[in-house]
């Protein structure tokens, strides 16, 4: 039996299906739409219009009209871009303590005092980072399109905030431009190690090693592939290859299990399990739906600001 069919199964036998209608009765008469991270719990995954990455999440966003409520499942800074990215849409997010560790390593002070230091330097930030952060930056960029991003930019010397490894991966691959790096991290991609991939290399030989670009540096270097979750998604139809070994947050599997049966994916870590994404359940978001008090709302004046951080990443995309 296909692994995906097995996983179907589970959350048939898992889930109240009266759970299941009822969400598709609330979002028919709210005007809803449910958007789903890559890292979510499957059952999330499963009753989401769209589930993506960053800049899949953040494009699809961007494209909604005639939308009164957008349920985000995902983390607090998805949903203040989608926010950003609908303001005549009622963004609700299930739990509002799912935060970024990473997103938090990167305040407004800290990015006045690198324009203070590097004058005319213009500050990329991952779509990893706080609104407050994005009104007060350049561009923005996800793990899909930083490379496209910094590229665009006229000027040889570039900040990068707030993922280094990320910002290694960008360097690695723009030699010609002095980049600045701010020294953040996403504390669930630290779980991936040199170690852990040598162990893949023995226990899957015939298997591709796909790696997140906020793993560590070593990792990056030692894996077959650095994509995104999008890059990942699209990476089985694109290669002949049969096994992939994953490297980011366990909850992508689930969606490459769903939409390629016929492989096999096993995880680099199974620890690395992100805390806050998995804080949105299913109960949750059920209840919000029921009674919508998780409004994600952005200071007028500092969302004009993110807006044109976000809108000139979408234009460069």
């Amino acid at each position: 039996m296909a692994i995906a069919t097995t996983e179907r199964s589970y959350i048939r036998q898992n889930i109240d299906p009266h759970i299941i209608d009822e969400i598709s009765r609330l979002k028919e008469s709210l005007k809803a739409v449910i958007l789903a991270h890559n890292y979510q719990l499957p059952e999330i995954q499963m009753v989401a219009d769209f589930v993506g990455d960053s800049l899949e999440l953040a494009m699809k966003a961007s494209k909604l009209s005639g939308i009164e409520y957008i349920f985000f499942c995902g983390v607090h800074f998805m949903a203040e871009t989608a926010a950003i990215l609908n303001p005549d849409s009622k963004v609700i997010i299930p739990d509002m303590k799912a935060g970024c560790p990473l997103a938090d390593m990167i305040t407004v002070e800290d990015i006045k005092e690198l324009k203070k230091e590097y004058k005319n330097a213009p500050i990329v930030a991952y779509i990893n980072t706080s609104a407050a952060v994005k009104a007060e930056v350049d561009i923005c960029c996800t793990s899909s399109n930083a490379v496209k991003v910094v590229n665009s930019l006229p000027e040889k010397k570039i900040i990068f905030v707030p993922d280094k490894n990320l910002g290694f991966f960008v360097k690695r691959q723009i030699r010609e431009k002095e980049i600045v790096i701010w020294n953040g991290f996403c504390p669930t991609h630290l779980w991936f190690s040199e170690e852990d991939v040598e162990k893949a290399r023995r226990k899957y030989p015939q298997a591709v090693i796909v790696v997140h670009p906020e793993c560590r540096e070593e990792v990056q270097l030692k894996s077959d592939f650095v994509l995104s979750t999008g890059g990942m998604f699209k990476l089985p139809r694109e290669i002949n290859a049969r096994e992939f070994v994953i490297g980011t947050e366990v909850g992508m599997l689930f969606r490459l299990k769903q939409t390629y049966p016929d492989r096999e994916f096993y995880p680099l870590n199974e620890r690395a399990l992100c805390p806050n994404m998995k804080k949105n359940t299913l109960e949750k978001l059920l209840n919000q739906m029921r009674k919508p008090e998780n409004l994600v709302q952005v200071e007028k004046k500092i969302a004009d600001s993110a807006l044109k951080a976000i809108k000139r990443m979408l234009a460069v995309t």
